[in-house]
């Protein structure tokens, strides 16, 4: 996924292309299924790498230098502050789910470090430097044109990385669903983040923990909040919020780690590079420029 902007209508959303995916939403009950996109998603992103790139690495393109915009003097400074901050709270989450799945502390977080224990000596990220191709996203829509109800943002769709982290959005519209089908509207009380689950760590704990489905859209929720801003600002702003993609580093070969390898189910995750799985999923969603 390249740094930089990523403006709306790039992505593919993946239940526009993944058939499976689609027939699970059509399956759910009317009022939990999600609302179907016709076209690529509206969303704005600019990725911005957090952590160090690895010196060598077989996918260089997932681990490309920074984009810096121009006409903002702190952007690098104030990108990596916070960045780095949610990095700190995804390592203690990793290292938690860790303990809690019956594996060791560090399984997790030796695969986004890239297999590399460094002392940092910019950032104090307990004792680790994280090698993996993180990227602090933050995201938004144009509401004053497309703050329909009913338009969708991000279409119904799975996080390819590891843990996804975000700080609340300023707009209502994000819902998830639940194991069961259940679709929820998500709700981050001021002070605190919300962590999603991402295909990655799905594939090392061989479906235990399935990747987290969700979508972005405008609601009458929504609708109610843009009126309230109006109030005060000219309307174009953040409706999905500032998130963080953790990601395995690319180098590292995932696969179901510990007694996951012997789960019936780890025939679905077999061996292969971070890199290379991050790669064929990007395509599916039309970003992986490597294809273009």
């Amino acid at each position: 996924m390249k740094n930089g902007s990523t403006p709306g209508g790039l992505e593919v959303a993946r239940s526009l292309v993944e058939p499976d995916l689609l027939k699970k939403a059509r399956e759910l009950p009317k009022e939990h299924q999600p609302l179907i996109p016709t076209g690529t998603d509206l969303k704005w992103r600019y990725m911005w790498r957090i952590g160090p790139r690895p010196s060598t690495t077989r996918f260089q393109y997932l681990n490309s230098d920074h984009i810096i915009p121009e006409g903002f003097p702190e952007w690098e400074q104030t990108m990596d502050s916070w960045g780095y901050k949610l990095i700190s709270a995804v390592e203690a989450i990793a290292e938690m789910a860790a303990i809690g799945f019956g594996l060791p502390k560090d399984a997790f977080t030796s695969l986004l470090q890239n297999l590399i224990i460094l002392q940092c000596l910019l950032y104090t990220i307990n004792r680790y430097i994280l090698w993996g191709p993180h990227l602090l996203s933050p995201t938004g829509g144009n509401l004053g044109s497309h703050g329909k109800e009913g338009t969708v943002f991000a279409g119904y769709h799975y996080d390819l990385n590891f843990l996804t982290i975000h700080y609340r959005s300023k707009f209502p519209g994000l819902y998830i669903w639940l194991r069961n089908g259940e679709k929820v509207e998500v709700k981050v009380p001021e002070g605190c983040l919300l962590i999603q689950t991402g295909k990655q760590l799905e594939w090392v704990t061989a479906g235990d923990c399935i990747a987290g489905l969700h979508e972005v859209v405008v609601t009458n929720k929504t609708i109610e909040a843009i009126k309230a801003a109006k109030q005060s600002k000219p309307l174009e702003s953040i409706i999905n919020g500032e998130c963080l993609f953790s990601a395995i580093s690319s180098d590292a070969v995932m696969k179901p780690l510990g007694h996951y390898a012997n789960s019936p189910l780890a025939y679905k995750y077999p061996h292969v590079y971070a890199g290379e799985y991050f790669q064929k999923e990007l395509a599916v969603i039309k970003l992986n420029e490597n294809d273009k």
